[in-house]
């Protein structure tokens, strides 16, 4: 099949490979503008070693991509992690429409921080998806889906990095295949499912002490990387990752510095503890006890 690929990332680049892997013949690859001089994101290095042509807009709403778009006479296109919103004339070009990725079992978690609010929910299964790209966000037929297991110490990153980055690239072949035999699965979401989150933000970061121990642990788990889980200590925010979880009965209060050393910080929770191995704030993301030193975080410290 003649494919235009959209996307950015490392994602976007395994994308690529694994079209080309199949034999596919990819016409283009759009990705954004480069954020930094000279620094390329991993599709555009790629597709340039590849002697891929690569568009680079700001917005994929303007008159020259939908002429870019006609102009390139694909098949279909393959949008693999795409932040830039992708206008119906565009995603609707190609002969046979486009398709997308996305880091959740639809329609569950649709929108942009699906990994985020999979885990700080509690979930104990997630997946990819394959879909149709429709005028909704994340709500078009789906083509494909993958289901995968949660680890009880899963983050975002792991979740993502470990078991769904390699699973939707797998997938994507599978999505192909099952295009090229044709008639290809086309189900539509069951909109009493359906649920839709917001970006997880810094504002969505606060650590609630007060909550059981397990529902802030996959609070702290959910924002690890990005944005970290947060708390107050003497005015600063402070930031937890790398922890794991100790069910375990104490006395002190909950958000309360229970130990120090060997590199990390224990705070006590309302049924556990929360060991944490790196804490970020003012000088940077450093070992939790590190950085506790630096801010004069002592055990008997209520945090919050």
């Amino acid at each position: 099949m003649r494919i235009i690929l959209i996307g950015q990332a490392a994602f976007a680049s395994s994308a690529l490979d694994k079209l080309r892997d199949k034999g596919e013949d990819v016409l283009a690859v759009f990705c954004p503008p480069d954020r930094v001089e000279g620094k390329f994101d991993p599709v555009k290095k790629r597709a340039e070693e590849l002697d891929i042509p690569v568009y680079q807009h700001r917005s994929m709403k303007g008159p020259e991509v939908l002429e870019q778009f006609q102009a390139l006479d694909a098949d279909l296109a393959v949008l693999a992690f795409v932040t830039q919103i992708v206008p119906p004339p565009v995603f609707g070009a190609p002969k046979l429409g486009s398709i997308c990725f996305h880091p959740s079992l639809l329609p569950k978690y649709r929108g942009g921080s699906a990994i985020n609010w999979t885990l700080i929910n509690g979930e104990k299964k997630t997946g990819i998806s394959w879909f149709w790209v429709d005028e909704g966000i994340d709500t078009g037929p789906i083509l494909i889906q993958k289901e995968v297991e949660i680890g009880p110490e899963d983050t975002t990153g792991t979740l993502y990095f470990n078991k769904l980055f390699p699973l939707g690239i797998e997938a994507a072949g599978e999505a192909i295949d099952l295009i090229h035999a044709g008639s290809p699965p086309r189900i539509v979401q069951d909109e009493s499912q359906a649920n839709y989150d917001p970006l997880c933000r810094d504002e969505h970061s606060g650590i609630d002490w007060s909550q059981p121990a397990q529902a802030v642990f996959d609070h702290i788990r959910g924002c690890d990387p990005q944005p970290g889980a947060s708390t107050l200590w003497r005015g600063q925010k402070i930031r937890l990752y790398d922890c794991r979880l100790e069910l375990s009965g104490g006395s002190a209060t909950p958000g309360q510095v229970v130990a120090l050393g060997d590199g990390t910080v224990s705070i006590a929770l309302n049924g556990g503890t929360v060991v944490a191995k790196k804490l970020r704030g003012e000088p940077g993301k450093i070992a939790a006890d590190e950085l506790a030193g630096h801010i004069g975080l002592e055990v008997g410290s209520q945090l919050g």
